[in-house]
């Protein structure tokens, strides 16, 4: 990790934070449920067969590498592309689509989410060691507002390989709400080259642990 973290906790705490800490911080902004409890919105994802065809071969491989510090991170039962947009780094709007050809680790997090802010240093560390034309940590804040405050935030603590990701409308967390795979912060996502969806978690995650970098080097050999 970056030698200065925002709370100075040890990365094996971070899941047991993630519970308290996650829910309470911006509570009044978003609503929270648990995965599974309600269906998906119908089109909310689109499904491709062909895209995602090799897809479901890949979450089979990923089986193995979903433990110890990764081991809140289900594999997806569905392997789909699921349409979501945000600002880059420049303030311009993209989507999922820009980045086809690397695999993603998609992050949404807020500077107001405690676990969040302690597990982007190993995010960033995830970047640095292990980021480049096959594979990208794509952290997206959902602050609402200005750019000013993640921005100070990023530069405070040295989050310096992330690309700055926006998304002040919330809506990349709400489609996710919708598709089953968000119902708090953090929320991390994993896809293929393609978009694919193959695991997701909530919570926080030690991602510059060996687990993190097995289960990336997994999800990206081909």
């Amino acid at each position: 990790m970056t030698e200065k973290r925002p709370f100075r906790l040890p990365s094996a705490k971070l899941v047991a934070i993630a519970a308290v800490a996650g829910v309470l911080a911006g509570a009044g902004a978003v609503w929270f449920r648990h995965i599974g409890s309600e269906s998906p919105v119908q089109g909310a994802a689109v499904a491709d067969a062909g895209l995602c065809e090799g897809a479901a071969n890949r979450i089979a491989t990923l089986k193995p590498f979903l433990k110890g510090q990764v081991a809140a991170m289900s594999a997806a039962d569905t392997p789909r592309v699921i349409p979501l947009s945000f600002k880059g780094s420049e303030g311009k709007d993209m989507s999922l689509a820009d980045l086809k050809g690397k695999a993603v680790l998609l992050n949404l997090w807020a500077t107001w989410c405690v676990p969040c802010r302690e597990e982007m240093p190993a995010l960033n560390a995830l970047e640095k060691e292990m980021g480049g034309n096959g594979f990208e940590v794509v952290a997206v804040n959902i602050d609402t507002g200005g750019d000013e405050k993640p921005k100070a935030f990023m530069d405070e603590y040295k989050i310096d390989s992330l690309k700055h990701y926006r998304d002040s409308s919330m809506g990349v967390f709400n489609v996710l709400k919708k598709e089953g795979l968000a119902f708090g912060l953090p929320a991390t996502l994993l896809l293929d080259e393609n978009g694919c969806l193959l695991a997701a978690m909530n919570g926080p995650a030690a991602w510059d642990s060996e687990d993190a970098k097995a289960l990336v080097t997994a999800a990206t050999s081909r």
